[in-house]
């Protein structure tokens, strides 16, 4: 059956328009509810949101959903999308669910759930939810005594801070490290700097004024350009930016340059493979990854496994195959000894173990490898399937002739808006250049066509 309302990380949307409505919220609850209880005991669920002005609204339409199937509700409030995870399966409930756009603007809203063990729901959970969203109402109806109750959880912010801290080691301190935290006007507003601080680090905050319309607005992972600033300004040693649910992190270095995702797992997959930590040999990245981070791994004597666009892919692969170390180049990292999802926060404490424990700065720190020069273009698409058409095809074809063996070609369609995305990289920053822009006009065209 064709997914309705699922896309590649749960269900996403204009809040307000379909299909992130409060009326979806509702059947999401009852059909979620209803799959994830068995039996006659209680059952829980766990939910959390970020700082946009909608998740009130989504907030209490899935907190109705689930009452009324029976199922019991721990409210969070605003929590990292890991800190949903993660309360979880320290609650023992039956699910778990984050109500957040993650890097989308303000405008946007999602949901996203999870299973017992904090890990999010299978394509085969998603679309049975899907399916029982449809059935008639009083199937899933819980009688009137079994009505479900809810509980907000005034403990949940001090619980992660805790469980944050404790990924590092007992004797690794941030006293002299004066660190730059950007929150994004999100989730970690207030978890994030508390955590650096209880740590010893001086902590200098931007975006955490939340307004439930700034969120991601000029801040955060996304536009990175505000901390870089702030850590010039403020000759800070590191700085530190979150996404809107704080599940991706982006690093500053001292000198106010960005740090990306892929030179990220470079230094986290070094030290922990230095001290035998990192299990099965290497780490999963996805497709978009630069080719540099690739070819630095294989030097060290290190693997690298390429999944499709999307943490959850990385995730399922590195459970299958035992890695611990996988993320994707945004800056999402998944860290499985610790996490269940990617973490901002705990990567973010990862690399500064590593500044803290070498005595360089991040500059030196977080610079492994050069990377390839890579190209990405988002062309926008409203009808059709533009990769579909000879003429893309054909100039893909060529494209991939022309980079033969010194660089790679990923194009896509996005899970999350109706954009594709071409991307290339190689050695040859021109031809690079080239082969993104005629495959770029040929989707455009393509996409003319179908209008």
């Amino acid at each position: 059956m064709a997914r309705r309302y699922f896309g590649t990380d749960g269900i996403r949307g204009l809040a307000n328009s379909l299909p992130m409505t409060s009326e979806t919220a509702l059947k999401v609850g009852m059909a979620a509810g209803k799959l994830f209880s068995n039996g006659q005991r209680r059952h829980r669920v766990v939910i959390g949101k970020d700082t946009r002005l909608s998740g009130y609204m989504i907030e209490s339409a899935l907190m109705s959903g689930f009452t009324a199937v029976g199922m019991d509700v721990f409210l969070l409030g605003p929590m990292p999308t890991p800190a949903v995870a993660m309360l979880t399966r320290s609650l023992r409930a039956d699910l778990g669910v984050m109500i957040s756009a993650s890097h989308n603007p303000s405008e946007d809203n999602g949901i996203k759930l999870f299973d017992p063990d904090g890990y999010k729901l299978s394509d085969e959970a998603e679309s049975r939810i899907e399916a029982l969203m449809v059935a008639p109402t009083d199937q899933l109806l819980a009688p009137a005594a079994r009505i479900g109750r809810a509980k907000r959880i005034e403990s949940a912010q001090e619980r992660y801070i805790e469980y944050a801290k404790r990924t590092l080691p007992r004797d690794i301190r941030l006293n002299d490290l004066r660190v730059v935290i950007d929150c994004a006007n999100g989730a970690g507003y207030q978890v994030a700097p508390d955590a650096l601080w209880e740590l010893g680090a001086e902590v200098i905050k931007i975006g955490v004024e939340p307004n439930g319309h700034n969120i991601n607005l000029k801040c955060g992972s996304t536009a990175p350009e505000a901390v870089c600033e702030k850590v010039r300004e403020m000759r800070a040693d590191i700085g530190v930016s979150l996404d809107g649910d704080a599940d991706r992190v982006v690093i500053v270095d001292e000198k106010g340059r960005i740090v990306d995702g892929d030179q990220i797992m470079a230094v986290i997959a070094e030290s922990w493979h230095q001290r035998g930590r990192l299990t099965a040999g290497g780490i999963v990245a996805t497709v978009m990854s630069n080719l540099g981070l690739e070819r630095y791994l294989s030097e060290i004597g290190l693997a690298m496994v390429r999944t499709p666009v999307g943490d959850r892919y990385v995730m399922e692969h590195m459970r299958k195959h035992g890695y611990n170390v996988g993320g994707e180049q945004s800056g999402h990292i998944v860290l499985s000894d610790f996490t269940t999802t990617g973490d901002g926060l705990v990567t973010a404490l990862q690399v500064l173990s590593v500044v803290v424990g070498t005595g360089r700065p991040v500059s030196e720190v977080c610079k492994r490898f050069e990377p390839l020069p890579q190209i990405l273009q988002n062309v926008p698409y409203q009808n059709g399937a533009p990769l579909d058409q000879d003429l893309v095809k054909e100039a893909i074809d060529r494209g991939k002739a022309r980079l033969g063996g010194n660089g790679r070609l990923v194009i896509r369609p996005s899970g999350t808006e109706p954009v594709i995305r071409v991307m290339a990289e190689g050695d040859d920053e021109r031809l690079v250049h080239q082969v993104v822009g005629d495959i770029a006009d040929a989707v455009r065209k393509a996409a003319a066509l179908a209008a």
